[in-house]
C-alpha cells in the first residue's frame, strides 16, 4: 500500500494519521462495553475508517455530509465532542435524539451532518435536496452522501443519481463497496463488476478509489471536490474496502471464507498507515504511543461524563409537543374583495401568491414546468417564476420528496406535485419514514408540501382515483388537509405553506372545474386544525370533508325538515376533535361521511373518538357511510355503485327518524 505524495507535509501525515486512529481506538472501547452490555447495539466500521476520515476532510466544516452507520469517522473529524455521541449511543439526553433514536441515526446542524434512517436510499434524494439549495443560492459547496453496495440495489439510488445527472448538482456518492450487504455478495447484488460503472448510464463522472489507502482517499477527493465547487456536477465515487466484523456484532462473518478475512485483514488501513509512519521517521514509536494515550484518556474521560448522566426521563407532553415543529400561526385575514373562481383557479392563485411571498419557494414535479402540469395549475408560472424555481422533474417519487427534505435543511420552502394522489405510493417510504419523523428524532423540520389531485366521480379508474388520505392521518408528524371549497382551497393552501411542517395537501379531481365560489382575492390564510360548522342544526351531526361535503349539503337542500349540524373537517390531522364533540354533545345523533372505503378510513377513528368521549350524549348509534371495500372501478355504473353519495340518503333519513 504505497502512501508516498510529495504534495502532503509531515504535518499533514501526522494529522492523517491521528484522525484515522480515533475512530479505530473509539470503536475498540465501544466493542469491550457492547460485551458488557453498556451499549445495545454496535455496527463496526474497523477496517474502513480511511473512507469518512479521508471524505470528511476533504470537505469544508459548512458543506454537509450524510454519513452511514459505519461512518464513525465522519463525527469524530467534524470535532463533535465524545461526550455527546456516548450519550447518543447509550440514549441519554445529551445525544441529539433525546433517546427517541440509537447509533448514528441523527443529524445536527451545528456540525453540517445530516442522519440516515434504516432504508438507507432516501439520503441520497436528500443530498441532492442540499445539492440544489446550493446550487439556487450560487453557492460554491459541494454536499457528499454515503451509501454502501447494497444500497445501490435500492430504487432510491437510481432516482438520486437521475435527479443529480439531469439538475448538474454538486454532490458526491460515496458508495462503500465493502463486500457484503449483511451475509450477501456483491455477486448476488449487481451484475457489472464496478459499481462505478454504474455512472455511465447517468451520463456521470465516476472514480474508484482504494478505500483502505487514506492519503489515497483524501487527495483524490480533495481535488474532486475543489473541481466540484468550480463547475457543479454530479461524481459517483466507489470506494473499494471490506467489512471485516458483521453487518452488526451479534451477526458475525462465519459467512465470509477465511482467506478472503485474512487478505482484507493484511490491508487493514490503520495498521498500514502506522507502519508507513513509523518507517518513513514522520513519527517515532514513543510519539506514537502518546498519540494513542492521548486518544484513550480523551476516551476515557468523556464515557465517565457520558456514564453519570440521568437516563432520559419520559415526558409525555414533551413527546407529543417534539411531533411537529412549533409554529405560531399568524392569521392574515381574507380581503372582502372577492371575486369568482373555480376550485382549481383558487388553487393556482393561491400557489401564485404564495411564490410571490417566499422568495425561497420551489414548486416540483412532473410536468409542472412549461407545461403547467396535467391540471394546468401551474400554467405560466415558468415566465412569472423562472425554471429554476418552476421544476419539471423526472418520473421519481420518491427522490422528489427527498429532495424537497434537502431543500427544507437548507432552510428553503418547497411545494411537490404528485401528478395523482395515487402515485404518492413510489414516494411512500421517504414521507412516512423521514420527513413525518424528522423532527421528532432531532429537531430538524421537514418545510414541504406535498399537493394530491384525488378522487373519484371522473372515470379514471382504479390508478387515479384514490382518495387515500387515511394513509397519512395513520403516521404522526404528518398534517393531512382537505378543502372543499375555493375559499377554502386557497387559505388552506397558503397556509400549509406557511407552516414549516410536511403537509399532505389533497385537492379533489372532481371539484377542480365543477365547484365554483366567490374568493377572496388578497394573500390569506385559513387555520389549519380547526374545522368549519357549514350549516347548524338541532337534531343530527353529519361530519365530512372534500366532495362529500357537497353531497351532503345536496341532500339536506333536498330534507330542508332535517335540522343538522354540517362540519366540514378541513383539516385531517391533527384533527379539530373541539368541534365535533361540542356538535355530537348537542345534537346527540351523528353520521360520519367520507368517499375513502370505509374499512380503515378516518370515519372509524372519528366514531371511536365520539363512542369514547361523548358516550352519554348519543341517542343512536354512530353511523359511517362510505364507498364499497373495493378498488374504484372505471364504468360510470360502477363507481357510481362504488361510491357512499347514493348510500347517504337513505342512512340520513334512518338516522333522522331514530
Amino acid at each position: 500500500m504505497n502512501f508516498e505524495d510529495p504534495t502532503l507535509s509531515k504535518e499533514q501525515h501526522v494529522d492523517l494519521f491521528k484522525s484515522i486512529l480515533k475512530p479505530r481506538l473509539i470503536e475498540e472501547k465501544m466493542l469491550v462495553l457492547l460485551r458488557q452490555g453498556k451499549i445495545s447495539k454496535w455496527f463496526s466500521g474497523i477496517g474502513q475508517e480511511a473512507i469518512a476520515v479521508g471524505v470528511t476532510k476533504s470537505l469544508k466544516s459548512e458543506e454537509y455530509i450524510l454519513p452511514m452507520h459505519r461512518n464513525l469517522g465522519v463525527f469524530t473529524e467534524r470535532k463533535i465532542p465524545l461526550q455527546r455521541l456516548f450519550s447518543q449511543w447509550q440514549g441519554k439526553l445529551n445525544g441529539f435524539t433525546k433517546g427517541r433514536d440509537r447509533s448514528f441515526h441523527f443529524g445536527t446542524q451545528e456540525y453540517k451532518i445530516i442522519g440516515m434512517i434504516s432504508h438507507l436510499g432516501p439520503q441520497l434524494g436528500v443530498a441532492d435536496g442540499i445539492g440544489l439549495a446550493h446550487k439556487l443560492k450560487n453557492e460554491k459547496s459541494v454536499t457528499a452522501v454515503f451509501t454502501g453496495e447494497g444500497g445501490t440495489s435500492e430504487g432510491d439510488f437510481h432516482e438520486a443519481l437521475n435527479v443529480a445527472s439531469v439538475w448538474d448538482l454538486p454532490v458526491l456518492f460515496c458508495v462503500e463497496n465493502n463486500g457484503y450487504g449483511l451475509s450477501t455478495p456483491t455477486s448476488e447484488q449487481f451484475k457489472c463488476e464496478h459499481i462505478a460503472d454504474k455512472a455511465l448510464g447517468y451520463g456521470m463522472e465516476s472514480h474508484i478509489i482504494d478505500g483502505n489507502n487514506i492519503v489515497e482517499v483524501y487527495t483524490k477527493v480533495n481535488e474532486i471536490a475543489k473541481s466540484v465547487r468550480q463547475n457543479p456536477r454530479p461524481v459517483l465515487l466507489e470506494f473499494k474496502t471490506f467489512r471485516r466484523r458483521g453487518h452488526e456484532e451479534a451477526s458475525g462473518t462465519k459467512y465470509v471464507p477465511a482467506e478472503l478475512m485474512e487478505h482484507w485483514e493484511k490491508l487493514d488501513p490503520v495498521n498500514n498507515y502506522e507502519l508507513f509512519i513509523l518507517e518513513s521517521g514522520i513519527l517515532n514509536r514513543d510519539e506514537i504511543d502518546s498519540i494513542k494515550t492521548e486518544i484513550k484518556s480523551e476516551i476515557d474521560e468523556h464515557l465517565k461524563i457520558a456514564n453519570k448522566e440521568l437516563e432520559v426521563e419520559a415526558d409525555q407532553t414533551k413527546e407529543l409537543q417534539d411531533v411537529f415543529q412549533g409554529y405560531e400561526f399568524k392569521p392574515q385575514m381574507p380581503s372582502s374583495k372577492k371575486t369568482e373562481l373555480r376550485f382549481i383557479d383558487a388553487i393556482s392563485d393561491g400557489l401564485r401568491q404564495s411564490m410571490e411571498r417566499h422568495d425561497d419557494l420551489v414548486i416540483m414535479g412532473q410536468d409542472v414546468a412549461e407545461y403547467g402540469g396535467v391540471f394546468k395549475i401551474t400554467e405560466g408560472f415558468v415566465e412569472r417564476f423562472g425554471k429554476d424555481r418552476v421544476r419539471n422533474t423526472p418520473i421519481c417519487e420518491s427522490a422528489i420528496v427527498t429532495t424537497a427534505m434537502g431543500l427544507s435543511i437548507k432552510g428553503m420552502k418547497s411545494v411537490v406535485e404528485m401528478q395523482f394522489s395515487d402515485f404518492v405510493s413510489s414516494g411512500f417510504n421517504p414521507i412516512v419514514n423521514y420527513l413525518a419523523k424528522v423532527h421528532y428524532r432531532w429537531a430538524q423540520n421537514a418545510d414541504v408540501v406535498i399537493r394530491m389531485p384525488c378522487g373519484a366521480g371522473v372515470g379514471a379508474g382504479p390508478f387515479h382515483s384514490q382518495t387515500n388520505e387515511a394513509w397519512f392521518t395513520k403516521t404522526p408528524g404528518l398534517k393531512v388537509v382537505y378543502p372543499s371549497t375555493p375559499q377554502e382551497a386557497k387559505g388552506l393552501l397558503i397556509a400549509s405553506i406557511e407552516d414549516p411542517n410536511p403537509v399532505l395537501f389533497f385537492e379533489h379531481k372532481a371539484l377542480y372545474r365543477s365547484i365554483r365560489g366567490e374568493v377572496s382575492v388578497d394573500y390569506f390564510t385559513i387555520e389549519l386544525g380547526k374545522a368549519n360548522l357549514i350549516r347548524e342544526g338541532n337534531d343530527l351531526t353529519i361530519i365530512t370533508y372534500g366532495a362529500a361535503v357537497h353531497w351532503a349539503t345536496e341532500l339536506l337542500k333536498k330534507y330542508p325538515e332535517i335540522s343538522a349540524d354540517l362540519i366540514d373537517l378541513r383539516t385531517l390531522s391533527p384533527l379539530d376533535e373541539e368541534a365535533i364533540f361540542k356538535s355530537v354533545k348537542k345534537t346527540g345523533k351523528v353520521i360520519i361521511l367520507q368517499e375513502d372505503s370505509i374499512f380503515g378510513g378516518i370515519a372509524s377513528d372519528i366514531s371511536a373518538l365520539i363512542s369514547e368521549n361523548c358516550f352519554e350524549y348519543l341517542d343512536a348509534p354512530i353511523k359511517r357511510v362510505a364507498s364499497l371495500p373495493t378498488p374504484i372501478p372505471f364504468s360510470k355504473n360502477l363507481e357510481d355503485q362504488y361510491l357512499g353519495k347514493e348510500k347517504f340518503e337513505s342512512a340520513l333519513l334512518t338516522l333522522n327518524n331514530y
